[in-house]
């Protein structure tokens, strides 16, 4: 009768899932807060990149709509490089002064 006892006693303190070899299951919760965790970083600097936030974007108390400073360098490289020659390169420019005055 005890011996039966202490063996009830024994087997009701080791039951559900770990009683039964599923030790492993422990790495479920942090592996699923991990995945949720990437996933949330992951869909916001998409988001932030697809709107145009961060570095160089021209955005700030300065800055327009568009960064002209930025628009005019970037014609004068394309001058420097030999892309366009110099009849395009002050077609360009006249073209983004008169639309940065305006603005």
């Amino acid at each position: 009768m005890l011996s039966s006892s202490i063996t009830l006693a024994s087997v009701s303190a080791h039951v559900g899932p770990w009683a039964g070899g599923w030790g492993w299951l422990f790495l479920l919760i942090p592996l699923f807060w991990i995945s949720v965790i990437a996933l949330i970083v992951t869909f916001s600097r998409r988001r932030w990149a697809r709107y145009g936030y961060g570095p160089g974007y021209g955005y700030g108390p300065a800055a327009g709509p568009w960064n002209a400073a930025g628009a005019e360098q970037t014609l004068a490289d394309r001058f420097a490089r030999g892309d366009i020659d110099e009849v395009e390169y002050r077609a360009r420019l006249e073209v983004l002064r008169a639309s940065r005055s305006a603005g």
